[in-house]
């Protein structure tokens, strides 16, 4: 009779609290409902974090740039990123923890059902808004590998997904972001403070918009079947996009783990010194007498003594030039993601090429002064630096001009400056002692993950056979001229 009772009591107990053995298998930590704007929040903060990092896990463009150069582990400084996978983690993040971020934040924001116009309105904005940051991030993952998963990427019933043309991509990505432009109602509301970068100030993300296009299409102007589409693209946004400075895209972080500046992070946190000056940027701002110098590089060797390492060799870390303790030693230093700045420098190769109008030189000078200001200069500095010969604008050889100014502006935006040498071929880039095998002077690719190959092989072969093979080598279809 006891055990009678015990079994009863024990399947009495089992029944009253299913609700409760269930709710101990609940993870708080990692809700699995996550509310739209909250993931939108985090990948913007993730496109951030994998654009600025220093961590060689993760990026290496800063030293393919050329800003910067290793002390003791040069293997990436000279283009070896196998041994570590950079490859693999960078294509997970892009897919996995953007990509998919935003595409979830769509889904669930298409759920709501607004009913009040305001709300509708709002909703439409935040669509519009997911659309047009999730093209930024198909536009870096197309120009880093080329031909790549994307119409039928993003497919959890799809793990076999084909590789998209690259150039049919990028033509979608202009007829995106055009729509969205179009869709953005700045008389209304968006994500608010779940907007990271602006806020959800709606008319800002219309100047980034048109600022996307110009870059979209300057991207692939040397394309020539697309000369039409570039200069329609470029002349319908050139007139909505940043007026100024004062409306860059900007991702700013906090003071405290985890929400600090990655720059923080890997040249303070680590307790790691594994990065000094490249000798490439040093020599190239000290011939042009660079008022920017003392705003990127600390004065460690003393005052205006500034000695950069011979890129891809061991340098000690005592003896070079460190990057300004003002970046790395504050945690909330803050990201440009797009800027006036970068917009002008494009808009002066439009006008050099004759895709626009404009004066080239106005642009350029307009690029150069904003940057010098940005970076905490006068408008005086970047007025005599601007005069000096070989600084002045050269229409007879531009790219020249343009490459090499863009490319000192773009410091610590490694991705950015590393795209625009391989568009511009400006300015001379050293050569490191040891490349990686198949590298014969510079990467002009990331090399597909060594997971595609053995997880998608069918449609990673065609792929690489597309695009001329899967080396860093191969020049992707707009970097041929």
């Amino acid at each position: 009779m006891k055990k009678i009772l015990f079994i009863l009591l024990a399947m009495s107990a089992v029944s009253c609290s299913k609700q409760s053995l269930a709710d101990l298998n609940k993870d708080v930590k990692n809700p699995t409902n996550v509310p739209g704007n909250t993931l939108f929040s985090n990948a913007e903060k993730n496109l951030s974090d994998q654009d600025v990092s220093l961590n060689v896990n993760v990026n290496d463009f800063d030293l393919w740039s050329q800003y910067l150069t290793e002390t003791t582990y040069t293997d990436e400084a000279n283009y070896n990123i196998f041994t570590r996978s950079v490859p693999d983690y960078a294509w997970r993040t892009y897919y996995s923890n953007i990509l998919e971020d935003l595409g979830r934040s769509d889904s669930l924001i298409r759920m709501e059902k607004p009913i009040v116009p305001t709300d509708i309105a709002v909703q439409k904005n935040r669509l519009a808004i997911i659309d047009i940051f999730s093209c930024y991030a198909w536009d870096q993952m197309e120009t880093t590998w080329g031909n790549i998963p994307y119409s039928q990427a993003l497919n959890i019933n799809n793990v076999l997904p084909v590789y998209d043309d690259a150039l049919s991509i990028h033509k979608d990505l202009i007829k995106r972001v055009t729509a969205d432009v179009a869709a953005l109602d700045p008389t209304n509301g968006s994500f608010d403070v779940a907007d990271l970068i602006y806020g959800g100030d709606v008319s800002k993300w219309q100047e980034f918009g048109n600022g996307l296009l110009v870059k979209l299409a300057i991207e692939i102007a040397d394309v020539s079947t697309e000369s039409a589409l570039v200069k329609t693209t470029i002349n319908n946004a050139m007139a909505g996009t940043f007026p100024s400075s004062s409306d860059d895209a900007i991702f700013n972080y906090l003071t405290a783990t985890p929400n600090t500046n990655p720059l923080y992070v890997d040249l303070v946190l680590s307790g790691r010194s594994d990065y000094v000056a490249a000798n490439t940027i040093i020599d190239a701002m000290t011939s042009l007498n660079d008022p920017r110098m003392p705003l990127y590089f600390d004065q460690n060797l003393g005052a205006n003594t500034y000695l950069g390492g011979t890129y891809g060799q061991s340098s000690d870390f005592s003896i070079y030039t460190h990057i300004n303790t003002a970046i790395s030693n504050t945690p909330s230093f803050p990201h440009p993601l797009m800027t006036y700045s970068e917009i002008q420098f494009y808009l002066a190769e439009a006008a050099a090429r004759g895709i626009i109008t404009d004066v080239a030189a106005t642009h350029y000078n307009n690029a150069v002064t904003a940057s010098i200001v940005s970076w905490g200069g006068t408008p005086i500095q970047a007025a005599i630096y601007l005069a000096q010969p070989n600084v002045i604008y050269n229409p007879t050889n531009w790219k020249a001009s343009i490459g090499t100014q863009a490319w000192i502006s773009f410091y610590l935006r490694g991705y950015l400056g590393w795209t625009e040498w391989r568009r511009l071929d400006a300015p001379v880039m050293n050569e490191p002692p040891s490349p990686a095998s198949g590298v014969v002077t510079f990467p002009y690719r990331y090399p597909y993950p060594s997971g595609e190959q053995t997880l998608n092989p069918a449609n990673y072969t065609k792929a690489a056979a597309a695009i001329g093979d899967d080396k860093m080598s191969t020049k992707l279809y707009w970097d041929k001229n």
